[in-house]
């Protein structure tokens, strides 16, 4: 995608104002949005302000941004982001559009840009020595049919050939751009054909009397009644799906494996058959109430049976609780599952089970059935031992980090709070806000604690304060030495 930027301060104009026709237009365009949304007519204003001027200017970007309390940055996106938008002065006579894409490249586009870097400047953007013509290279311009063409302002230009453009813009130069006809411009009509309509070039009556002699009635005159009870097709059965009976395969005396019995059936039978049900099928109302009589299909009775129930859809079915399922079902239960692990039958919601009394159940089961409730309703457990499990821990650095012996020695003269104003420590290079309140909390307010400190305690600060020898290289105890022989003043200018 190019970079697309306002022209230079040296071509802006000092300021911009729509003409009165045009702030008319304007403030009927905004009033159409709804409240809190008349920025939405930012293009059409922008649009509105290159047909005034033939390009958008600066001025009118700061000017529209000012109609629609826009930020003038967003105005601005919109202007450089669509490639509609001129940022540069154009022609004044014409701006030449030529479209590139795909069919008016193969139809001779190029020839056209040629042209235009002939009769107008080498490079697109550019205007002539007159001022008065310029070009740019664009995307479609919606009419591929005619292909190659040309926009010059708000009229296409099609069916193009070099010559023809030449003149085109010679006339424009010349102000005489009104004498050329919009559109093609090899004497074809629209996108028709050239040499005229191939199809569908009568008038509509002779059509319907063509189709009429031809057929015997017309596409609707002739046709017969519509919907249920309509009668049958006014024309014979398609016998477009049917196989082609001339080739050597669908010959129907061919014996081949699998083949029906009655697969050597008469072709002229089995036609006959398929008219006479294609003829069926367009009767009156046919396929439309199929399925509706539909008698007992036994299926209920069978599943009744099966799971050891009474169908509620036949109540004369009898009962049987040994069906074929069930008995697979209690036969998979013997064998996989201990009977202390079952719930009984008969036991209901709320039911007490008395594990003292020994039965089928003991305490070791209380994971499964525990007090008055079932395994995946209650909320308890006695089991609360810890299973085995793999020690898969690893000590991180900060926890090595933690566990380690402090280094160096902790000063002895920390204060509870400060004797008097406290000093700056923040004029002690390499001690910002965060670290001078660490060392507030920790009992150091004054130049003199850290002027008074060894090596070993300032070690140790700096391993509190995790930074890594950063308080021994920066000095801090010659720097608060410093700081303790300054007066405040100069502390101050430190």
């Amino acid at each position: 995608m190019s970079v697309r930027r306002l022209a230079e301060d040296a071509v802006q104009p000092q300021g911009f104002a729509f003409s009165e026709e045009n702030a008319a237009w304007a403030e009927m365009t905004i009033r159409k949005y709804p409240e809190g949304r008349q920025q939405s007519a930012v293009i059409p204003l922008l649009m509105r302000a290159q047909d005034q001027d033939g390009w958008v200017t600066k001025a009118a970007i700061e000017h529209v941004a000012d109609m629609l309390d826009m930020p003038l940055i967003r105005v601005l996106e919109v202007a450089t982001f669509y490639t509609q938008f001129q940022l540069k002065p154009v022609g004044t006579k014409a701006h030449v559009q030529v479209c590139g894409t795909t069919p008016c490249m193969l139809r001779g586009s190029e020839d056209l840009k040629a042209v235009c870097r002939k009769k107008i400047h080498a490079e697109p953007f550019h205007r002539n020595a007159s001022g008065t013509l310029s070009w740019e290279e664009v995307e479609c311009l919606g009419a591929c049919v005619n292909a190659p063409m040309v926009m010059i302002f708000q009229d296409t230009y099609e069916d193009l050939t070099p010559e023809r453009l030449e003149e085109i813009i010679d006339l424009f130069d010349a102000g005489r751009g009104e004498e050329v006809q919009p559109g093609p411009q090899n004497g074809r009509h629209l996108s028709a054909p050239i040499g005229g309509l191939t199809s569908l070039n009568g008038d509509y009556d002779d059509i319907i009397e063509t189709q009429r002699r031809e057929t015997g009635h017309g596409p609707a005159a002739g046709a017969p009644p519509q919907g249920a009870g309509g009668g049958a097709a006014s024309t014979p059965p398609s016998d477009a799906g049917r196989p082609d009976t001339d080739a050597a395969e669908t010959d129907p005396t061919i014996a081949a494996p699998g083949k029906a019995q009655d697969g050597n059936a008469v072709e002229g039978g089995e036609r006959e058959e398929s008219d006479e049900l294609t003829a069926e099928a367009h009767a009156p109302e046919a396929g439309q109430t199929g399925g509706t009589r539909q008698g007992e299909t036994g299926e209920a009775e069978r599943d009744a049976a099966e799971v050891g129930q009474v169908s509620g859809d036949s109540p004369s079915a009898p009962t049987n609780t040994g069906g074929t399922m069930r008995r697979k079902e209690a036969a998979a239960t013997d064998a996989v599952v201990p009977d202390v692990r079952l719930v009984p039958e008969d036991r209901t919601a709320g039911a007490s089970l008395d594990l003292d009394k020994g039965g089928d159940y003991d305490r070791a089961n209380t994971d499964q059935v525990g007090g008055d409730e079932i395994e995946g309703r209650r909320t308890g457990t006695s089991d609360e031992s810890a299973g085995p499990v793999i020690h898969d821990h690893f000590d991180s650095e900060a926890e090595e980090k933690r566990e380690a012996p402090q280094v160096g020695e902790k000063p002895a003269d920390l204060l509870s709070q400060p004797q008097g104003e406290k000093d700056d420590l923040q004029k002690i290079r390499g001690i910002g806000p965060v670290i001078e309140g660490k060392l507030n909390d920790l009992g150091v307010f004054h130049y003199w604690q850290v002027a008074k400190w060894r090596e070993v305690e300032l070690l140790w600060i700096d391993d509190y304060l995790n930074f890594r020898g950063r308080a021994v290289r920066e000095g801090w105890i010659e720097q608060a030495k410093e700081l303790q022989g300054r007066s405040p003043d100069d502390a101050g200018d430190a």
